[in-house]
């Protein structure tokens, strides 16, 4: 029964995967994308991946799944003239040729991986205990790979200041996004009034159990994210304008806190973002809750999009 599901569920997302490559409507290839995105974490699931799962639904799905929601909508309006427009013989020959040649090398470059594959598994279970962290996801991310983590979480904010840099100048200092109205007894206000208390509690649960259990501030925080959208979406908050120092404090707070512990590190115990002995799991709490607030922040400002209105 189990290998009959597992393998209805391949083939479902590999029928996705082609449909929303082949899809001409663009809104139609999001849907196809988000619903390939929500399948691939249970994919994870069946793999006991339950940590990669929640981040695949909340970033994979979730967050880039309304970003380009966002994108179609605004590329609605010139979507019948790029429809119009159909590449040559010769390109769509080609096209064809490069994807055949790119699944081949793929295709050979796993099948010559060794067998067994080298892994640094064993040594890096034997080595989690001394992080003083229950959940071995978290243990990797935030030490034995603590470098990618920091990177990653920099190039988000980069990300959100290129979204900034396409705000016209007359706006820039102002609020993203356009200022939504909808009915305040419509159903969009009432799951907005409804939600976003239980998304809370959820993220942070999410959050606070991240250490020891499946979750995390990625994770976390994204729920923190969608929550202030549905309100902002349903006209019952408003995005704040960008120039607020307040705010830019709490976006740059999280990698810096991240920073300093590195830096600490070098004087304590001997390596960038290296922990003293017996200060592992307090260093690593307080790495997580400083990036907690500003991801969630980021990842709902990235969402809302450039200024679009003057601050009052």
């Amino acid at each position: 029964m189990t290998d009959a599901i597992n393998c209805g569920l391949a083939i479902l997302i590999l029928a996705l995967a082609a449909w929303t490559i082949v899809a001409r409507d663009t809104f139609s290839a999001v849907v196809g994308f988000v619903a390939y995105g929500l399948l691939l974490a249970l994919v994870w699931v069946q793999l006991h991946g339950v940590d990669v799962a929640l981040t695949e639904a909340a970033l994979g799905s979730g967050l880039t799944g309304a970003l380009l929601l966002y994108a179609a909508a605004r590329l609605r309006a010139t979507e019948r003239e790029a429809r119009a427009e159909r590449p040559g013989l010769p390109t769509r020959v080609a096209a064809a040729l490069v994807a055949a040649c790119v699944t081949v090398a793929l295709g050979i470059a796993v099948l010559a991986l060794p067998d067994p594959a080298p892994t640094l598994a064993p040594q890096t279970a034997a080595s989690i205990a001394t992080t003083g962290v229950g959940n071995p996801l978290t243990a990797v991310l935030v030490a034995f790979r603590a470098m990618d983590t920091l990177l990653e979480a920099i190039v988000v904010l980069f990300a959100l200041i290129g979204v900034w840099s396409l705000a016209p100048d007359r706006f820039w200092g102002g609020r993203p996004g356009t200022l939504h109205h909808s009915d305040p007894d419509g159903v969009l206000a009432y799951f907005a009034r409804v939600l976003p208390p239980i998304g809370v509690v959820v993220g942070v649960y999410i959050f606070w159990v991240g250490a020891d259990f499946p979750g995390g501030k990625f994770q976390g925080a994204t729920l923190l994210a969608a929550m202030w959208l549905l309100a902002v979406i349903a006209g019952l908050a408003d995005t704040p304008p960008i120039g607020r120092t307040w705010l830019r404090a709490a976006l740059v707070a999280g990698p810096v806190v991240f920073l300093a512990v590195g830096a600490a590190g070098v004087a304590f115990a001997g390596a960038f973002l290296g922990y003293p002995d017996g200060y592992a799991k307090p260093l690593i709490k307080v790495i997580e809750w400083a990036l907690f607030p500003s991801l969630a922040l980021t990842l709902a400002l990235i969402v809302a999009g450039a200024p679009q209105r003057s601050a009052p």
